[in-house]
């Protein structure tokens, strides 16, 4: 264990003891924090928000994460470097981007010092590729056996996207655009910047999150916000928390939705012109608050952040107070529970799974940092009927906690579907992208 690693994990076990005297009986009614109306506990303040720490350890080659019977999993690619995104191409070959963070968060608290240890010390201690990469399975038997770099020396990137020929990747400064055509190991040119997005000088959430339209004339990107609460005050947040849309033939940008803390996973679900997003909301005030959801994001729509979470409910840490802002705010559509760090999602549909995998959204929980008792470090799946999410989550690849949940074998992240139908799931410290099928 290095000296960062114990560091944090001393000042975790600190943040631990602080919060437990804050609030002696700490209850964990996980099961209660799902769905389409989770219940939600009353916020309480900490001089040290509830921690928990798991351990980086990495696969060995015999092992991998675990799926339910009917399915097999395999590791499609190892030894990547911080793998974030995952792009099927129609033509079998898949897209992945190698990422990690910009490191241009501000430390002006004491506990952002903690925070900051604590957040490094449960990543692994791969540096980031910061690279986009082609990854070609020639003989099909499931891994791939070429591997090619499309574009290098990226700035923290995170989104991908290919239309018409073109391979858009969102930087966490800007929508980039490369000649490509499915079927090549490299680019036809250089990049141009097809717009550019908020990153600095303060880049909180630095991921951006990339979907094209159905019909390939939008591009959609999430921005996440620059702060938990607005500690780094309103002025930073200037087009924060938010998905724009993007015109791809000029470049213009719109705010599509807004209140968004950190929007992620965006995707369209398949035969609809609905765009949905998992979103990771605020810290600090539980262990159970606030539920990380997925939504449907209507047009227009304002989602809370930061004067009130989940819908109406007021956070009365940000000051100063906005009763009209609350008053506009949409609650979401489903809650995953609290603190798992979503950040992947995709929609089964159609005949490459069976039932009951078949209709519903697969969820890539990063998992979670901010809570005594762990949370999420899984894919969840959720069920749909009738377009809308139902019932509860259901684990459906797990196994990357150990037993005792001091250590992590991986964290799942981005998520997508290869050309015959396998879920891909990017694993950033697990440096793997792991490949399901149905047996």
């Amino acid at each position: 264990m290095t000296v960062r690693h114990t560091l944090a994990r001393a000042l975790g076990a600190l943040a631990l003891a602080l919060a437990a005297t804050a609030c002696s009986k700490p209850e964990f009614p996980a099961q209660e924090q799902f769905g389409n109306t989770p219940r939600l506990p009353a916020p309480k303040q900490f001089l040290f928000p509830p921690m928990g720490l798991a351990t980086p350890i990495g696969w060995k080659a015999s092992e991998a994460p675990s799926v339910p019977q009917g399915f097999a999993i395999q590791a499609f690619a190892r030894d990547l470097a911080n793998p974030r995104s995952v792009l099927g191409l129609p033509n079998g070959d898949v897209i992945v981007v190698e990422s990690g963070d910009p490191g241009l968060a501000p430390t002006l608290r004491p506990k952002d010092i903690v925070f900051a240890l604590t957040i490094g010390a449960v990543h692994g201690k791969t540096k980031p590729g910061n690279r986009v990469l082609l990854l070609r399975d020639s003989n099909g038997d499931g891994v791939a056996d070429q591997r090619y770099v499309l574009a290098d020396k990226l700035f923290s990137p995170f989104g991908v996207a290919v239309v018409d020929n073109t391979l858009y990747v969102a930087a966490t400064d800007a929508i980039l655009a490369y000649p490509f055509t499915p079927g090549q190991t490299r680019v036809s040119g250089p990049a141009r910047v097809l717009a550019e997005l908020p990153g600095g000088p303060i880049d909180h959430h630095w991921t951006k999150s990339l979907v094209a339209s159905p019909d390939g004339t939008k591009l959609y990107v999430g921005v996440g916000s620059n702060s938990n609460i607005v500690e780094n005050g309103l002025e930073a947040e200037k087009d924060r928390a938010r998905i724009f849309e993007v015109d791809r033939a000029t470049g213009a940008m719109r705010p599509f939705a807004t209140g968004l803390r950190n929007p992620n996973g965006l995707t369209f679900r398949p035969g609809t012109n609905d765009l949905w997003a998992v979103v990771n909301e605020r810290d600090e005030i539980g262990n159970n608050l606030v539920p990380d959801y997925m939504t449907h994001v209507k047009p227009g729509a304002f989602y809370g952040w930061p004067w009130s979470w989940y819908g109406q409910h007021v956070d009365i840490r940000v000051q100063p107070q906005r009763p009209d802002m609350v008053a506009r705010a949409t609650p979401p559509d489903y809650a995953l529970g609290p603190h798992v760090a979503a950040l992947g999602l995709a929609f089964a549909d159609g005949p490459g799974f069976p039932a009951p995998w078949r209709r519903g959204a697969f969820v890539g929980e990063h998992g979670s940092w901010d809570r005594t008792q762990l949370n999420g470090y899984q894919v969840a799946f959720v069920r749909f009927a009738d377009g809308k999410p139902v019932g509860r989550p259901e684990p459906f690849v797990t196994g990357f906690l150990t037993p005792d949940q001091k250590s992590t074998h991986g964290r799942p992240v981005g998520l997508g579907f290869d050309a015959k139908g396998a879920l891909l799931v990017a694993d950033d410290v697990g440096n793997a992208v792991w490949r399901i099928r149905p047996r």
